[in-house]
């Protein structure tokens, strides 16, 4: 996982641990006070994860500015723009392979000769290079292979079509992430803000929806509040200014990563602000 920064000044002392390769994520995390986690408004917008192709725009010593072609956005056509450390990126892509990988749990271990060597995401998808019993095999950037448990990754062709994802198989997916804690800018296993969450689990199931949720009330089929279905998009609002998304689970109920210190949690759609600052849904699962 990589954060992109809006500019290489935006990390403080505490984002250090953010800035290695791999990231010391739990390290990072574990020292962010609750002011530090708002602190990160204006200085973190997305994140990337392990294998994610970004372009390349400029360098600056240490730094590059990228865009992230996979992260839609109205700020710049050609992908989510912003800084990373030039630590974090590889020239090298990932090796070919006739199948993908893509993690299924929370977050995974990936090892080297039994040594853990660094902790993935949920939807880090990676070139599968073989089975031996239990293991998978996954080639990364610079065309290094670690190992994964089977039991953590889905595998698929690299070629065929993404079958026609259900409600129900986005919201059990989900579902893994109650208790998970908010994460400005954060779209991982390790925290998530509220398009973020929505993002990810939706990219591992197919449906590759813009970065942020003003962009994705734009996307998919306008919905009737009385004719929500499971997997459907809410999406709220402050003087007509789309602010936040959640995700309809039926029978009157969201998934919702809504704010710092609060995790990814089971709401009704009755409470507040969701009642008061219903903007809208949109369907994307068709």
């Amino acid at each position: 996982m990589a954060t992109v920064w809006r500019s290489p000044s935006s990390p403080r002392p505490v984002d250090a641990p953010a800035l290695t390769n791999p990231v010391r994520v739990r390290e990072w995390l574990a020292a962010l006070s609750a002011s530090d986690q708002s602190g990160l408004i204006g200085r973190a917008d997305t994140q990337m994860l392990l294998g994610d192709q970004v372009e390349v725009l400029a360098l600056s010593g240490a730094w590059a500015s990228v865009v992230v072609p996979d992260q839609a956005t109205t700020l710049d056509s050609r992908g989510y723009p912003g800084w990373v450390p030039t630590v974090q990126l590889s020239p090298v892509a990932p090796p070919a392979a006739e199948s993908m990988a893509t993690v299924i749990r929370p977050t995974a271990w990936l090892f080297r000769s039994g040594v853990p060597v660094t902790e993935v995401s949920f939807g880090t998808r990676l070139p599968m290079m073989g089975i031996q019993g239990s293991i998978a095999l996954l080639g990364l950037p610079g065309s290094e292979v670690l190992d994964a448990p089977l039991t953590a990754v889905a595998i698929t062709s690299s070629t065929a079509a993404a079958g026609r994802p259900t409600g129900a198989a986005v919201i059990d997916s989900l579902r893994q992430f109650l208790g998970i804690r908010y994460l400005w800018a954060g779209t991982s296993g390790f925290g998530f803000d509220c398009s973020g969450l929505v993002y990810n689990v939706f990219r591992v199931h197919g449906v590759l929806l813009p970065r942020d949720a003003q962009d994705q009330a734009l996307v998919g089929t306008a919905v009737s509040r009385q004719s929500l279905q499971p997997g459907d998009l809410i999406f709220l609002a402050r003087g007509g200014a789309v602010h936040h998304v959640a995700i309809y689970l039926g029978s009157g109920m969201l998934l919702d990563s809504p704010d710092l210190g609060k995790g990814v949690q089971e709401v009704s759609i009755a409470a507040q602000p969701y009642a008061s600052e219903f903007w809208g849904a949109r369907r994307v699962l068709t």
